[in-house]
């Protein structure tokens, strides 16, 4: 390998793909020629085969597509010797280190001891250039006896194998006993334990032998949470009236009502020979924003579905009257964490108060509670052409303003 002899230096104009292309390998090791598809990468292998093999080597088309100018190359040898190929029939011109000049014969004499003999490459099968390459790098020994040592630990590996696979039976076909502990018994912990059982049962006997204290001690304790229970039940009444009392005295004068008007909102029942009256009309009111009253409100629960976790639900039935008649919605609020915001809506719409970014749900407000909302137009799910009424937004209630002097 030290007598072969290598390319120093490598220029190429205007061959195949190549419009100019200048490479100096490295001194030791390999050079690598690099690139996409279509790029240059062959035409480099066959104008260095071309130069250096001779004409019977040339591309058919060696000068490149659009190109005026002929291919020019030129190629120096590790020892001095330098060929070029240039001129309208790209003729070989050979200079050897002494400064004579020759042709395709002195070439040949030297190109057998080249590291690569690339025309000769070329012609090599898929395995002979795979020896050649080995063979340059100098790996082609190595790879041998790394062969070699792949295959030795091949079978090391093989019988390492076997004999687990012998010792994973040999193990199957003993005796087995699962009561067994996996871990090691150490008999002063088999003590300790016997030692903590004795002081149990001694602690146990010690409280048998106070058996009666204990019952009496029960009963009192018993008593006693008899007794807070009582008191927690007549605390728990008295804020129920408590809430009640504060709803009553947070509404408006022109909110409040006595008991006979709320009976007369329930309605009264009719004789089989009353006169009855036809009542305001019912309407579908066009988009826009309207007063409303909350007719009803009741507790209720929803179950759960893809969208929304079972939780509590709250019925409103939302009243508008207007001239042209009356119109009764029903809407649902359902209370968990996403519809927040949704529920801070409604209680303010209807006269709660924000405090520090958060709003109290004071239920017993809701009942014949007023306010204004944006109401909008449905279509139903089930009859595209049958549209109904439905709340959009709840709007915020304007806060009354008061003026000096005034009341």
């Amino acid at each position: 390998m030290a007598d072969s002899i290598k390319i120093n230096k490598l220029e190429i104009e205007n061959v195949k793909r190549i419009k100019a292309v200048k490479i100096e390998p490295t001194k030791n090791g390999l050079t690598i020629v690099g690139g996409n598809n279509n790029q240059g990468k062959t035409s480099v292998l066959d104008s260095i085969a071309w130069a250096l093999g001779g004409d019977r080597y040339k591309p058919s088309n060696a000068t490149r597509d659009g190109s005026t100018i002929p291919p020019n190359l030129h190629i120096v040898m590790s020892n001095g010797l330098v060929v070029e190929r240039k001129g309208k029939n790209s003729s070989l011109k050979v200079t050897d280190p002494n400064g004579n000049k020759g042709g395709q014969q002195l070439l040949n004499d030297f190109v057998e001891q080249l590291a690569l003999d690339l025309p000769k490459f070329m012609e090599s099968s898929g395995k002979e250039k795979a020896q050649t390459l080995l063979k340059i790098i100098g790996v082609g020994d190595q790879l041998t006896a790394l062969e070699q040592q792949e295959k030795e630990l091949y079978n090391e590996r093989l019988y390492v194998g076997r004999t687990a696979d012998q010792k994973v039976k040999f193990a199957k076909e003993q005796p087995y006993y699962p009561d067994a502990p996996k871990d090691l018994v150490s008999p002063s912990d088999l003590i300790k334990q016997q030692q903590e059982i004795l002081a149990r049962n001694g602690a146990n006997q010690k409280k048998r032998d106070q058996a009666v204290d204990l019952h009496v001690e029960r009963n009192r304790l018993a008593e006693k949470v008899n007794s807070l229970e009582e008191e927690l039940k007549r605390y728990k009444k008295q804020l129920t009236q408590v809430d009640y009392d504060m709803t009553i005295a947070y509404k408006t004068v022109k909110e409040l009502q006595d008991e006979s008007t709320a009976e007369e909102l329930k309605g009264r029942e009719l004789g089989w020979d009353d006169e009855i009256e036809k009542g305001a009309d019912y309407v579908l009111l066009p988009e826009g924003k309207y007063d409303f009253t909350i007719e009803s409100f009741e507790r209720g629960r929803f179950e759960g579905s893809d969208k929304a976790p079972a939780c509590p639900r709250a019925e409103l039935k939302v009243k508008v009257e207007t001239p042209e008649g009356v119109c009764l919605m029903n809407e649902s609020l359902l209370l968990y964490d996403r519809m927040q915001w949704k529920l801070a809506e409604f209680f303010l719409s209807i006269g709660a108060e924000e405090v520090n970014g958060k709003v109290k749900m004071n239920w017993n407000i809701v009942p014949r509670a007023t306010g204004r909302a944006i109401i909008e137009q449905r279509a139903d799910r089930k009859d595209p052409n049958k549209k109904y009424n439905h709340v959009k937004k709840f709007l915020p209630k304007a806060k009354k303003e008061y003026k000096a002097g005034s009341f």
